[in-house]
This record gives structure tokens, sequence and C-alpha cells, in this order.
């Protein structure tokens, strides 16, 4: 099977997509299947993947899709199925459609409502209040244009099953045509990792005297990392906060960390590559992701493998990653009060974060590489063969 794979980001830039892709892509080509990638990528020609790869670099929004649709325009007609990321969609399953390729789209987020935030056009409503209210006719526009595009697809992909029932109660989807696939972990395995805490903080030049509270996201607005600061403000002073990512929250948020008193406790990373997250994990006490929405997290996926104590949002795809009391603690992302407590408690009991880390352990299996992607496989194989048919 020939499978052409758009991707909003790709390696060395960070996101979700960017560690689904080249994972996907690999595990098609070992079972012997053709595999081409078009991403929007800061990196000209990533090296060590086993597929080719087409690159758009970042730039004017416009520019950067019509040459993402010139590229699928292209691609599509050598391909038998288009597995589209994007949540912005509309150029790359058009062309695809026109090329009369089966599209398959995996869907993160409902991209209507991510739109709609950036753009202020629902002012600061989160995803699940979104779904109930009626705004302008921008949003109206971009809610009938992100069902064309569905509805040109042969079948979608969600992540999460939270996002499946956006797609159905919300949007109108047929159930069958939304099917639920988990996304995976996707690293080297755990025990690869032979590094103790102690030694992964010596490699990491941390402080061993410290205590470390690690977040990993891109630093969008709804990633909720200025409550974690003035969480970690109302913790013990030997408390640390590592920030891994970048974004364009990270000037506002450096500011915060500022203003809170932070300067020297807030650690701002950027953009760390990912073969040293791992690393990141081991070498903290507490990870947090404090998002007013996620999918399905790849980072607490991530977190599972490695035993760190974990505090998450109570929102949309997290409570099926985190399940509260047995292999972490969800909070409230609006209040960072609550989050500090839970912070606090898991720094301060040791014994429960050992509780954690063996529920988290038993967790993982739900979200094996083999098991999801043999599942994308049967979605894409399906849709390849009812074009033949």
């Amino acid at each position: 099977m020939r499978v052409l794979i758009t991707s909003p980001v790709f390696p060395p830039d960070l996101g979700g997509p960017a560690v689904y892709v080249p994972s996907l892509g690999r595990y098609l080509v070992e079972r012997g299947h053709e595999v081409q990638v078009i991403a929007f990528c800061s990196e000209p020609n990533p090296a060590g993947h086993p597929f080719e790869i087409t690159t758009i670099p970042r730039g004017f929004l416009p520019l950067r899709y019509l040459k993402a649709f010139v590229e699928v325009w292209r691609a599509a007609p050598a391909a038998d199925v288009v597995y589209v990321q994007e949540h912005l969609a509309l150029l790359h399953v058009l062309a695809a459609r026109l090329r009369r390729t089966p599209v398959v789209i995996r869907i993160m987020v409902d991209g209507s409502w991510e739109i709609a935030h950036r753009k202020g056009w629902c002012g600061d409503d989160d995803i699940v209040t979104f779904q109930g209210r009626s705004y302008g006719w921008r949003v109206r526009l971009t809610r009938s244009l992100q069902r064309t595009w569905w509805g040109w697809c042969t079948q979608i992909i969600s992540c999460s099953e939270f996002l499946r029932q956006i797609l159905i109660q919300s949007h109108g989807v047929a159930p069958e045509k939304v099917r639920r696939i988990f996304n995976a972990y996707h690293g080297a395995p755990p025990e690869a990792l032979t590094a103790t805490p102690a030694e992964a903080r010596e490699e990491l030049g941390l402080d061993p005297s410290r205590r470390v509270v690690l977040t990993i996201c891109r630093l969008m607005v709804w990633k909720g990392v200025d409550g974690i600061l003035r969480a970690v403000a109302e913790l013990p002073g030997d408390v640390d906060l590592l920030v891994a990512g970048d974004g364009e929250m990270e000037e506002a948020w450096k500011a915060l960390a500022a203003e809170l008193g932070l300067a020297e406790r807030a650690h701002f990373l950027g953009n760390v590559p990912h073969d040293q997250i791992p690393l990141l994990i081991r070498a903290a006490d507490v990870f947090v992701l404090n998002s007013r929405y996620e999918g399905l997290s790849h980072t607490l996926l991530e977190v599972l493998q490695f035993g760190t104590p974990m505090v998450a949002s109570r929102v949309c795809g997290n409570p099926e990653v985190v399940e509260d009391g047995v292999n972490g603690l969800l909070v409230d992302p609006t209040d960072h009060r609550e989050l500090a407590r839970a912070v606090r408690e898991l720094l301060e009991d040791r014994s429960l974060g050992r509780a954690f880390a063996a529920g988290s352990k038993a967790r993982s299996e739900s979200f094996s590489r083999e098991g999801t992607f043999a599942e994308v496989f049967e979605v894409l194989a399906a849709a390849a063969a009812r074009s033949e048919g």
C-alpha cells in the first residue's frame, strides 16, 4: 500500500504529530508499505527517516497552505490513500479529493474551536462550552467548512473518545464514520533508560538539592503554564519549574515568572530535542500538564512509561490517560491553588508517587504502538480498498 501522510509539524519541531507521524511512517515501511510525508517543518531536509519527506517552511499562513495544496495535488495520484493530520484541512483534503484519492483524517482537536479561540471569535470559551453556543458568522463559516472537509473523507479517526463524541453529538457525523484510536507511546523501551533520577539530574546539570516540577508543551495560551507558575509560587523555595517547549506565549510567561518572583526558579528550556525528553521526565519529581484542552496527550503517554508522578488537568482526553487517584491526580486547570496542593502532596508523599507509577505501568498497555497502529492500518487499508472497489 502507498500512503501519503500530511502533518502540521515534523521533527525537530515539537508537537503531537511530530511524534506520531515519524513513528507511523516507520511502522508502515517496516511492513513493506511505501510512505511519503508532506509536512510543515523548520528543517528543510530532516534526516534519519526511512521515507520521503517534502517540507514546507513556516511563514505567511495562506501561502503555506497553498504550497501544501500543490504538494498534495502532485503526490496524491501515486498514493492509495492520503492520511491527513491537519485541523485546518480544507486544502489538503480538497487536493486529494480532486485527484480522486481516498482520504482518512485524524482528529486531534475540534479545529473550529481552535481557530475561533486563537482569533478571539469565541472569547475565552473552552472547547466544551464552545460546543453548546452560537457565535458570529466567522464561527458559523468555520464550522461549515470543517463539516464539509470531514464529509469528503472516507473515514475519520479520533484520538480520544472525548473528541469522537464531539464529532457525533455536536457536528452530526455518523457514529460509524468516526473510529476512536488512541495515540501511542513512540519512544525507546522504558527499560532502555537506566539512569536513576539522581543520575538524570547530574547528566542534565540540575542542582541535586532542588526539587523539580516539569511541564512539556507548546507554549500556547490554553496550555495553562501561567497556572503552573502561580502554583509553584505557592510551593517551598526549593522547588524549581522546568518548562520544555516554545511558542507564542513564551515571553509573556517569562515576564509573569519574574513578576511572581520566580526568575531564578522557573527555567524555560525552549525546544528540547526529543531524545532528551525521557531524561527530563526521569529527573523530575512531579510532571504537570495544566492545559485547558488536550485531544490525547503524547506527553502524558511518555510520562506513563517512566513512572514520574503526574498531575493533569481534569479536561478532554486527559482522564482517558490519567485516572484520578490511581495513576495520578486530576485538577481544575483554572484553579492554581488546587494544582499547588496536588503537586505539594506528591512532593511530600513518595509512597503515593510509587503507587501511581505502578498504576501508570498497567495503564500504559492500552497505548502500545503495535496495537494502535494495527488499528490505523486497518482503517487506511479499508479506505484504499473501498476506492478500488
